[in-house]
């Protein structure tokens, strides 16, 4: 896609390669494999594919996530065919070096112990494992002893299974030339293997409200993960409803919770609400951290909100301003190269339309006052909540008790 005025050019490429793909006791052995792609290939030394993308203006860097391996190259209008035979050769033919692998395990051990370090990745952690206790969405950080565990072997697997032309799209978004692009995709990318489709599993979360603790003694704050399972993902005619219902309760700054939460109460300082997807799935969940003497007030708050919106519909004027901050953050999304990249990737993960895009701002405006209440009452039905709570367990615990039943 030619885009902007400025001579640069963004390619990526998306596999189907992510954390979904990985066995219970192989967590983050996609983003080891990610890792090692830029470690090497059958003809570049790790310093020869740096020294290349450098050359070019610009850089090629990997990331994982649930659902996709991204390898991304920013680079000048000029390099745009040469960055895509990079890209292919770095996917295609990774050597995988064993030293390098072991230093980048070693960094992502590194990464462990800091994340078990931080209460937002805590909570998020339980959080995920108790809406997907049976699925790999619900796996976000791997046991210390398994990562240690892993190997380059595993990773050269990984990649063999995971890594081909049916799990793949190609995006070129920026000023290039299309007849010198196109020539280099055929031929970086004909003969690639087309290999199997990514399995198509549905995932079924549990919706069943349960408080879980996290002990965090003497922490001042306690962190916050409320939310459950919805079955409007983004391929649903509901999902761009709900994602306006969001934005009112909790997804904006001028939202209903932070109003409340933040400005007339004062609990906390920067609370958030999402709605998350993954492939064919989606949740619903607000995050805050509040001082630790108002946990539950802060939880009494919340689902008050909630409860007000599904009683009565917002106004047509609250509804009005919503609205057009929806549809501002979505016309931000798109202004750049690697944000268009995103919608791109998003609407193919999702197997969404082709005028997905394009009419997206004309629904959001479409919703009513109605419709929020609706999607309210419908999807974020506080009965089927997972509660998580970090913090000092001997401070907390009684205050959230009422709440739900106390998992373990």
């Amino acid at each position: 896609m030619q885009y902007g005025s400025t001579p640069t050019t963004t390619v990526a490429l998306e596999v189907r390669a992510g954390n979904v793909e990985e066995a219970p006791n192989q967590v983050w052995l996609a983003d080891l494999t990610g890792d090692m792609l830029v470690e090497g290939t059958r003809t570049r030394t790790a310093a020869q594919i740096a020294e290349q993308a450098a050359n070019m203006g610009g850089s090629l860097n990997v990331a994982v996530s649930s659902d996709l391996a991204e390898l991304a190259a920013d680079v000048l209008s000029e390099s745009a065919a040469e960055a895509v035979r990079l890209v292919a050769d770095v996917a295609r033919n990774p050597s995988f070096p064993e030293a390098d692998f072991d230093h980048r395990k070693a960094d992502r051990m590194r990464d462990l112990a800091i994340a078990r370090a931080q209460p937002r990745q805590l909570a998020m952690e339980k959080f995920l494992s108790a809406l997907y206790p049976d699925h790999p969405y619900g796996r976000i950080l791997p046991k210390q002893e398994d990562l240690n565990a892993l190997t380059v072997d595993q990773a050269r697997a990984f990649h063999e299974k995971n890594f081909s032309a049916a799990r793949s799209h190609l995006y070129v978004v920026g000023k290039f030339d299309e007849k010198q692009v196109e020539a280099a995709v055929r031929t970086a990318f004909s003969d690639w293997k087309k290999g199997a489709p990514a399995p198509d599993a549905k995932p079924s979360p549990r919706a069943q409200r349960a408080v879980y603790l996290v002990d965090r003694p003497g922490a001042v704050q306690s962190t916050l993960y409320v939310g459950m399972p919805v079955g409007a993902d983004p391929s649903s005619p509901d999902y761009v409803k709900l994602v306006v219902t969001n934005s009112l309760l909790g997804g904006s700054f001028m939202s209903r919770i932070t109003s409340n939460i933040r400005e007339q109460k004062g609990y906390t300082y920067s609370p958030s609400s999402s709605v998350a997807t993954h492939r064919r799935d989606a949740y619903w969940a607000e995050t805050a951290d509040v001082t630790t003497k108002d946990t539950g007030a802060s939880l009494q708050e919340i689902f008050g909100e909630i409860s007000r919106l599904q009683k009565e519909p917002p106004s047509a004027e609250e509804l009005k301003g919503i609205a057009k901050y929806a549809a501002g953050v979505f016309v931000l999304q798109t202004s750049s190269r690697r944000g268009i990249v995103n919608q791109f990737r998003f609407v193919d993960l999702n197997g969404l339309p082709e005028d997905y895009l394009s009419t997206y701002v004309q629904r959001v405006n479409a919703v009513t006052p109605e419709d929020v209440q609706q999607m309210a009452a419908k999807y974020i039905q506080d009965g089927r909540a997972a509660i998580v709570v970090v913090g000092d367990l001997k401070v907390v615990k009684d205050q959230v008790a009422t709440y739900g039943n106390i998992a373990d």
